[in-house]
């Protein structure tokens, strides 16, 4: 799980098992947070579309911005917010970065601490790149 800046940039990453839903990791990866501040706004996509998720970012002061579900019958957001889901490429963007380093390609560490650590390695490697132009 990863949370990008308006650039592409990593702001935190974390790692957990497949089985929980995106949604309940969230919180998770905005406490493991590269930067003190939150951000102000959340791009997800439409599974993002919670009304527990956004009631919880916006205690926060976050504001969420996802596509509604197909199934949703009480809109909750109008069109306007969502214009910026159109940003949401930047965050694929970074995995691909992150897809550069081969060793986290496939997990070939063991232990989660390992390949935590190689993640934060080639997160910093990314900053370092960006900031050094």
């Amino acid at each position: 799980m990863a949370i990008a800046d308006r650039t592409g940039l990593p702001l935190a990453i974390t790692i957990a098992s497949a089985s929980p839903h995106e949604t309940q990791l969230v919180v998770q990866t905005l406490n493991a947070r590269f930067l003190p501040e939150l951000p102000a706004r959340l791009i997800g996509d439409a599974a993002y579309d919670s009304d527990g998720l956004d009631q919880t970012l916006a205690a926060d002061g976050i504001e969420l911005i996802a596509p509604h579900r197909a199934n949703r019958v009480h809109l909750t957001q109008d069109g306007r917010p969502l214009r910026r889901y159109k940003r949401r490429w930047k965050i694929e963007r970074l995995f691909a970065w992150l897809q550069n380093s081969r060793r986290l390609v496939t997990r070939y560490e063991r232990r989660a601490a390992n390949f935590t650590g190689f993640l934060h390695l080639a997160c910093m490697l990314i900053l370092l790149r960006a900031f050094m132009r």
